[in-house]
């Protein structure tokens, strides 16, 4: 339960940081995303979810 709570604040961490410092760029790329088919974005978060699934089991064994 530890590391999940770590891994939430990393998150926010991350997310803060990206707002505090590019606010401009965070809001183009909000309209980038607005414009881009539900289906790409669907396999662009499929993808990360692997990518982000492996490198936890990597670092866990």
């Amino acid at each position: 339960m530890k590391e999940l709570i770590t891994a939430l604040g990393l998150l926010f961490f991350l997310e803060g940081l990206f707002l505090a410092i590019f606010p401009s760029r965070i809001k183009s790329m909000l309209e980038i995303i607005k414009a881009t088919p539900e289906n790409k974005l669907r396999l662009f978060g499929i993808a990360f979810l692997i990518i982000g699934f492996l490198i936890i089991w990597y670092i866990k064994n």
